[in-house]
């Protein structure tokens, strides 16, 4: 071939793409699933949680207690 890339050459760069390709969706995979991850969402947030829990239970408490007393 003359003034071309040899084919050599081309598959070589195809190869490097699709490693290249392949370790990036590895990548996103592990970020995604690091970041979606419930056990440590919640172990990380915890007292947030507990806070707005407790701070919802006693305004329904309030509320339900108010249906029933005059």
């Amino acid at each position: 071939m003359k003034g071309g890339i040899r084919v050599e050459v081309l598959e070589k760069r195809a190869a490097d793409e699709r490693r290249q390709l392949h370790n990036s969706v590895a990548e996103l995979r592990q970020t995604v699933q690091t970041r979606l991850d419930v056990k440590r969402n919640v172990r990380n947030h915890l007292p947030l949680i507990a806070g707005s829990l407790a701070l919802l239970g006693l305004a329904v408490g309030y509320s339900v207690t108010g249906v029933f007393t005059d």
